[in-house]
């Protein structure tokens, strides 16, 4: 069977850490069973193992990084173990026939050259004294490096006996990789090995903390995965996309007093219940099958205009940010997208979403209502041509249509346009069937 390599969870995603192993070495594992929890640069989610047979081998151990490629473990048939001498043997071989061919190479093109110098000897006495006083500066360029190369030669075999994460954790806690006696086959260091001399010399991660830190005031916090994406991805939509914003504030009293009438009528003891945010969702869904043109991207000299509307929804995380993305859904009622963003909000907070949940995305609603915000201006998040931006609902006063001061209830909702995609009237024609919409709540029952 193959060795299990760390796998591309994303479409962004070029390296991924092992946050924990949900099988142990000599586990018999079944194909799609739970085998690991992988931090990718956009989420942490349970990885399932893609073959039958025995958890033989473990090589990166909890908490380490791995390239996408890199071989994690390998699971074995019956009797079956990790070719790990094999490879070993191998790679000696490769090593020790590169220098061989090399010397055949060299020794191949000075034969000719010892043929003609035959010829040549007796009477071109000059080459000889020429080569006499050229021999001593070679004698002289080996004896300089004599002493410290034996220090070379052993740093370069501690590196080459160490294995990748090793190396990486060794780095980070800054302990000298050539100092470490390793546990492994041939006295290959391993991260455990790394952490177990760290922990004997005190050292920890706190010593990167620059010097002009002080220890217990402030703390330099590397950047997980996903912020690291996360910051790329603002750079990558505020630099080359030129964003414009378009601002609402919508009569939000018959939407909280449809919101109260589903509520009195009896949602169902086990039915979740349907939330203002539900209706947001369904009526920008809405309002985009009534305006197609916004459900588009920009793609070099063309506008992609998408066929489905797959809307992602904006959940905060520990570490950032995750859009979920509910698929095809025009097709999707009220309560089926109520269902949905809750499924998919909770197990993104609880890091078990697939790949496939959180990638792509026509357009995206990103409510901070909840958190007490007014409005705000959100980031589109590339190639989508919007995102629609949602504040809480707050009581003003407002002059009715017999121009009397009443409570009112507003809400306020600001469009983030791609100006290559969507112009001013078209994303105008667009809010003013959002703000149609949620303004008349029944239409979003039919």
């Amino acid at each position: 069977m193959p060795e299990i390599q760390m796998p591309k969870l994303s479409d962004t995603m070029t390296e991924g850490t092992l946050v924990a192993w949900k099988k142990k070495k000599g586990d018999q594992i079944s194909a799609g069973e739970v085998l690991a929890e992988i931090e990718t640069d956009k989420a942490t989610m349970e990885w399932e193992s893609p073959e039958d047979g025995t958890l033989t081998e473990i090589y990166v151990q909890e908490g380490g990084k791995v390239n996408v490629g890199d071989r994690i473990a390998f699971i074995g048939g019956e009797g079956e173990e990790a070719p790990k001498e094999e490879e070993k043997k191998k790679e000696k071989e490769e090593k020790e026939e590169k220098p061989k061919a090399k010397e055949e190479e060299e020794k191949k093109e000075e034969k000719p050259k010892k043929g003609e110098q035959l010829k040549e000897e007796t009477p071109t006495t000059e080459e000889k004294e020429e080569k006499k006083a050229a021999a001593p500066p070679k004698a002289e360029k080996k004896t300089e490096p004599e002493k410290p190369a034996p220090k070379i030669d052993k740093a370069e075999e501690a590196r080459v006996k160490a294995s990748p994460v090793a190396r990486r954790i060794a780095a980070e806690l800054g302990v000298d990789l050539s100092s470490v006696k390793g546990t492994g086959p041939e006295g290959r260091v391993t991260e455990t090995d790394v952490r177990a001399a760290a922990k004997s010399k005190s050292v920890t991660p706190a010593t990167k903390v620059p010097a002009a830190v002080k220890a217990g005031e402030s703390a330099r916090i590397q950047l997980s995965g996903m912020r690291k994406i996360i910051a790329q991805r603002l750079v990558e939509s505020l630099g080359p996309v030129p964003h414009f914003y378009l601002s609402i504030d919508i009569n939000a009293a018959p939407l909280m007093e449809a919101r109260e009438e589903l509520k009195s009528a009896g949602e169902g003891a086990d039915a979740a219940k349907i939330t203002v945010n539900d209706f947001v969702l369904k009526a920008a869904v809405q309002a985009a099958l009534k305006v197609p043109r916004v459900n588009a991207s920009f793609d070099g000299d063309a506008i992609v205009q998408y066929a489905d509307i797959d809307l992602g929804i904006a959940v905060a995380i520990e570490d950032g940010l995750l859009t979920p993305v509910i698929r095809a859904a025009q097709n999707k009622s009220l309560r089926e997208i109520s269902e949905l963003a809750k499924d998919l909000a909770d197990r993104a907070r609880n890091k078990r979403m697939k790949p496939e949940e959180f990638q792509g995305g026509t357009f995206t609603v990103s409510n901070l209502g909840g958190m007490g915000i007014d409005s705000f201006s959100a980031v589109i998040n590339p190639p989508q041509g919007f995102i629609l931006a949602v504040g809480r609902i707050t009581k003003v006063p407002v002059v009715d249509d017999c121009d009397q001061i009443i409570v009112g209830r507003r809400m306020s909702l600001t469009m983030s346009c791609d100006h290559r995609v969507i112009d001013g009237a078209l994303g105008a024609e667009y809010l003013k069937e959002l703000r149609h919409l949620l303004e008349n709540p029944a239409l979003l029952l039919v």
